[in-house]
């Protein structure tokens, strides 16, 4: 048995209304992504790049936060390989001028319907699905954001800071993490959990057996509240339907609740301190109990209670 890694890209242009992705033409008929083995030193991200360049001419970057791996079995030269693929997305003009190498025939750009039509594997067809629906809830995530982002200059009497904190990660994510509110340091750098922390959230993540890019980080009150007070009631409520509509649109396996103000608002009002480190449900949604990292930053004798949780959320996600 052997094992094969390649990187490759699903790229795609919006002209209009229209989504187009592009495909390369194999001179047997059926179509392609730009895609690769890795070469001696190279992550999929390296390869992934070098194989687009080198087969469409483009210079591309991959999106933040989406990767599609899936594996298939084929057979060479008599021997049985298993094959790792690792899908990275790009998003180029339209008017990209496209250049193919010689192992293609030619390129087409092709809208979402017709290319499932068209591609001839199964696994092609479920990537470029999970790509097509990625592209579609980051318009959605964009178009809640600009609204959200309104919301002290319509708001009567508004005591938060005026910038704005959006939710960073994955709009896939099995795992949603939900704080309380921005502080100072996410307040300046409009980034969530950046701060002290921040980094042990950080550590928090890894424990669980995970990278910060595969989680959706946010808060139930995405501005700053002066004085690093906790978010009052109307507050909370002004800002909650926003904070569900990024559940709806995320759907993650479970939303991890970092401390009272979080499990008050999406769960219930619970003591953290008893309840921490379990799973409850709710509407057809798994909620984990936690402290929030600043508290246990606070109480350093908390610090090993978060990260025994965390290690509990690992062992549900392996077994989920």
């Amino acid at each position: 048995m052997k094992f094969a890694y390649d990187g490759g890209f699903i790229i795609y242009c919006i002209n209009g209304r229209r989504r187009l992705f592009l495909f390369l033409k194999n001179p047997d008929g059926w179509l392609d992504i730009p895609k690769g083995h890795l070469e001696k030193g190279e992550g999929y991200n390296d390869a992934a790049i070098r194989e687009a360049y080198e087969e469409t001419g483009l210079v591309v970057h991959p999106e933040h936060f989406f990767s599609y791996t899936t594996s298939y079995w084929f057979v060479e030269k008599k021997s049985k390989v298993k094959k790792t693929l690792r899908i990275f997305m790009a998003r180029v003009p339209c008017d990209s001028k496209i250049t193919i190498s010689d192992e293609h025939s030619g390129y087409e750009w092709l809208d979402f319907d017709d290319a499932i039509r068209k591609i001839s594997f199964r696994d092609m067809k479920a990537a470029l699905s999970a790509a097509n629906e990625y592209i579609d809830r980051v318009a959605m995530m964009h178009d809640l954001n600009e609204e959200y982002r309104a919301l002290p200059g319509i708001s009567k009497g508004w005591a938060l800071s005026y910038r704005f904190v959006p939710g960073e990660g994955a709009l896939n994510a099995r795992v949603m993490i939900v704080g309380q509110a921005p502080g100072r340091d996410e307040d300046s750098s409009a980034r969530p959990f950046v701060g002290r922390s921040g980094e042990l959230l950080n550590e928090l993540i890894k424990i669980a057996g995970l990278d910060r890019h595969e989680v959706y980080i946010t808060s139930v009150v995405q501005f700053f509240p002066p004085g690093n007070r906790a978010p009052r009631e109307p507050e909370i409520r002004r800002c909650l339907p926003f904070l569900l509509k990024q559940v709806e649109i995320i759907n993650p396996e479970i939303i991890v609740m970092l401390g009272s103000v979080s499990a008050g608002a999406l769960y219930d009002k619970v003591k953290v301190l008893e309840k921490h480190g379990s799973v409850v449900e709710m509407k057809g949604r798994k909620y984990f109990i936690t402290l929030h990292p600043a508290a246990a930053i606070r109480l350093r004798k908390h610090i090993l209670i978060i990260k025994e949780d965390f290690k509990k959320l690992r062992t549900i996600l392996k077994t989920a």
